[in-house]
């Protein structure tokens, strides 16, 4: 319990915040303490100014993120083949093990494995953090 601190990770938050829609009915709340050793005021005041300024450009760069649309079409892309008919019906619950083994074997699937360039992804996020 701390108050944030991190761009980086709080970008990623305020993405899927603004992804969902943003905030509709609230906002950010610094209900947080300072740590043991931060003993004054200052401590709690100063934490509060950097929060808010983590928060605020964090922000930013979670709308630059949507904006350029590079990192949404790299995610779909990621997982594309869960829009597959197969993928559709996993996700929805349709097929057991025994079923998709059952369905392996008569397509006689031989699957190969695929990155998923999390390496990539994250250099990206690295771009619009520290590429103004």
């Amino acid at each position: 319990d701390q108050f944030p601190n991190s761009v980086e990770e709080n970008a990623l938050v305020m993405y899927e915040i603004l992804k969902a829609g943003g905030f509709t009915t609230g906002g950010l709340n610094f209900d947080a303490k300072v740590r043991r050793q931060s003993t004054d005021k200052y401590d709690l005041f100063y934490g509060h100014i950097g929060a808010m300024d983590t928060m605020a450009l964090a922000l930013k760069i979670a709308a630059r993120m949507i904006e350029d649309g590079e990192l949404d079409k790299r995610i779909a892309q990621r997982y594309s083949g869960w829009n597959s008919e197969l993928g559709q019906q996993i996700l929805k619950g349709q097929m057991s093990l025994a079923d998709l083994a059952k369905y392996a074997q008569e397509h006689n699937l031989s699957p190969v494995h695929q990155s998923g360039r999390q390496e990539q992804l994250e250099n990206l996020v690295n771009h619009y953090l520290f590429d103004k």
